[in-house]
């Protein structure tokens, strides 16, 4: 596209004609999304060229939507855009605060939104740099993060709960691996495991959505930890796995430090 005015008027049209069949929440969602400010780092992305055409919604989320997009050379990537709404901002501040990496943003809630979705991207790195399987973060700009696609040519990779797995032992396995090295090596907790933020690409998990994801020094990481563990330990059981105990995995994790934090319920 020549201009920016040109790829406003594209997807000004392109958010018309998937807004046509929706609800009026929905379209309101959706005008959230493709407001000025995002479609101008839509416009630095193409021109820049890291992305050539934007194709299609992969999945609508709390916070935001994830769009299937493609490169000059046709190859997929996802586009995630956050929305700039109060309800987006009343969700994500709790993770921030507290944050040692954002404790100087302050600020409208544009700010604050941009400032989580540079959180998301430093996540990803963090956990790839560590060897947990995330999704490669490209580049990101004020509310949109490019990344890698999860899928394949016939779609998306699907979320774990309706995934068929080979092997659910080894599956489970591979993310109690993320999660101990994510603490261990990356030093972060994700905050929001369970089976909707996990896909399967080739019965291989895939950790996703890491704007929640908290540094382990983060006054409740250690909290949102044993939650996370706990909703491993409930979803692998409904699938006959046989599962660590909660107490155990979390010595696992959190080593001698561990022993303040169990808690016999959460077994």
């Amino acid at each position: 596209m020549s201009s920016y005015d040109e790829t406003c008027a594209y997807f000004e049209k392109y958010a018309d004609a998937i807004k046509t069949n929706k609800t009026g929440d929905e379209k309101q969602t959706y005008c959230e999304v493709f407001d000025r400010k995002t479609l101008m780092v839509i416009y630095d992305f193409m021109t820049s060229k890291y992305i050539s055409s934007v194709h299609y919604p992969i999945s609508t989320g709390k916070e935001g939507n994830v769009f299937y997009v493609t490169n000059k050379d046709g190859e997929p990537l996802a586009l995630k855009i956050y929305r700039t709404s109060t309800s987006t901002f009343k969700r994500i501040t709790k993770y921030i605060d507290g944050d040692p990496r954002f404790k100087n943003i302050i600020g409208n809630r544009r700010k604050i939104i941009y400032a989580w979705t540079d959180k998301e991207y430093r996540n990803l790195r963090r956990y790839t740099e560590s060897g947990v399987r995330v999704p490669k973060a490209i580049k990101f700009d004020k509310n949109c993060l490019l990344m890698e696609y999860i899928g394949d040519e016939s779609g998306p990779a699907p979320q774990l709960k309706d995934a068929i797995m080979k092997n659910p032992n080894l599956v489970y396995r591979k993310i109690v691996s993320f999660i101990v090295d994510g603490y261990k090596k990356a030093h972060l907790v994700h905050g929001d495991l369970s089976e909707y933020n996990i896909l399967m690409l080739k019965d291989e998990p895939v950790l996703i959505d890491c704007g929640q994801t908290l540094t382990a020094d983060h006054f409740n990481a250690k909290t949102f930890l044993i939650r996370d563990i706990t909703n491993l330990n409930r979803f692998f059981k409904s699938r006959d796995v046989d599962v660590m105990d909660n107490n155990e995995l979390i010595l696992k994790v959190l080593g001698e430090d561990g022993k303040d934090e169990i808690r016999q319920d959460t077994t």
